[in-house]
């Protein structure tokens, strides 16, 4: 796997030399657009709004004030206020893990230790892990200043890229279309709880699919081999008239599911 960067990451005095890489691989897929009689590549022009089409050495970069006002900033005028570049995560405070709203995470990533560095590296996993803290730190890659919060995961440090505090769309921005003064019956609620106890397990990410990223593929693969099928899906999800209904039907569901299995399960052999 290819590192993303290398560099120091320290907490007090002690430094721990390692390497970023990224945790996470993505799924997207990506289509070309094709002209339909030859499916040559369709490609794009730049061009103003004269319709003249423009070099790139004629291009800048313009901030919207209005609509015909634009404030124009060069490169130099980007590069003078970059963030110097670091090879330091120096993290400034320890906090605790579920003092984070999970809504400032974005990116992760693993820190992995360099030759020599095993010991401050486990120093700092364990106390870590021991302590159930998340320590926060800046700083910055590809010319750009992030907040990290540096934490332990299966026996590795990892590092998640966060947002910051305003760039978190505030929930009262939503309150008017939220529900309010909604009167909720103790049979409602019994029931609700109820379903929601009997749905609690253990968190297994592998037995969540990206369905649709495989009917995609399985599609592609079969034309590109000239051969196409069709299949319609068929929507199971049944529909209900109101809330008790939903919440009796999903237990009734439950149950029958749960008997099925029992009866499905073979005796055990009585011993001689």
């Amino acid at each position: 796997m290819r590192p993303v960067w290398k560099g120091m990451l320290s907490f007090g005095l002690v430094n721990v030399p390692v390497t970023l890489y990224k945790a996470t691989r993505s799924k997207t897929i990506s289509f070309n657009q094709l002209r339909k009689s030859d499916f040559s590549r369709i490609q794009y022009k730049r061009v103003a709004g004269d319709g003249a089409e423009v070099p790139a050495s004629e291009i800048v970069k313009g901030y919207k004030l209005s609509e015909d006002r634009y404030v124009v900033i060069s490169d130099t005028d980007l590069e003078s206020i970059a963030p110097k570049a670091s090879r330091q995560i120096e993290i400034s405070d320890f906090v605790k893990l579920d003092e984070i709203d999970n809504r400032y995470y974005d990116s992760s990533y693993y820190l992995v230790p360099d030759q020599g560095a095993g010991k401050a590296y486990a120093l700092l996993l364990q106390g870590m892990t021991e302590a159930n803290v998340v320590g926060i730190a800046k700083f910055v890659l590809r010319n750009k200043e992030y907040l990290a919060a540096i934490r332990p995961a299966d026996n590795i440090i990892t590092l998640s890229t966060m947002l910051f505090a305003d760039e978190i769309v505030s929930a009262k921005e939503l309150e008017n279309d939220l529900p309010s003064n909604v009167d909720l019956s103790e049979k409602e609620l019994n029931m609700a709880k109820t379903l929601i106890d009997s749905l609690i397990t253990s968190f297994d990410p592998s037995k969540y699919q990206n369905e649709y990223h495989k009917q995609v593929m399985a599609m592609i693969e079969t034309k590109a081999g000239n051969e196409m099928t069709v299949s319609t899906p068929v929507d199971t999800s049944p529909y209900f008239a109101d809330l008790m209904s939903a919440l009796e039907a999903s237990m009734a569901a439950i149950k029958k599911t749960e008997a099925k299995k029992k009866s499905t399960r073979k005796p055990k052999s009585k011993s001689a």
